[in-house]
């Protein structure tokens, strides 16, 4: 797993390395229980602070992606991908409805959303 971060990006750094592994626990890339790099390591590797790789690895632990032992580390949580896949699929689903009622509320079509969606998405890495 690589983590690349952007300092141009408006995400936080500390979610651009949550939403990273994130994304490769959903994709399959990180299987159930493998163990991920210290805390420490992971800031070295990153050239970040331990207090922005802390507080990605707690937000990844509350959301259910990862749990951690102390004095072991922190590994995958086992069992439960398609949980956590059907919650972000919920969440993403949530917002384009606002967004769909955000663009109503403005006189936009669904074509004009569309036309600002793909914009977007081109936008991000």
């Amino acid at each position: 797993m690589q983590i690349v971060l952007s300092n141009s990006s408006d995400q936080p750094i500390y979610e651009q390395i949550s939403t990273q592994i994130a994304r490769a626990i959903l994709d399959g890339d990180l299987d159930d229980g493998h163990p991920l790099p210290s805390i420490r390591a992971l800031a070295n590797d990153l050239r970040v602070s331990v207090i922005t790789t802390k507080r990605a690895y707690s937000d990844l632990e509350r959301l259910g992606y990862i749990t951690t032992i102390h004095g072991k580390g922190s590994y995958v949580a086992g069992g439960n991908r398609h949980l956590l896949r059907e919650q972000r699929l919920r969440r993403v689903e949530e917002s384009l409805t606002d967004a769909i009622d955000s663009a109503r509320t403005a006189g936009l079509s669904l074509d004009d959303l569309h036309t600002m969606l793909d914009a977007l998405a081109d936008t991000r890495p």
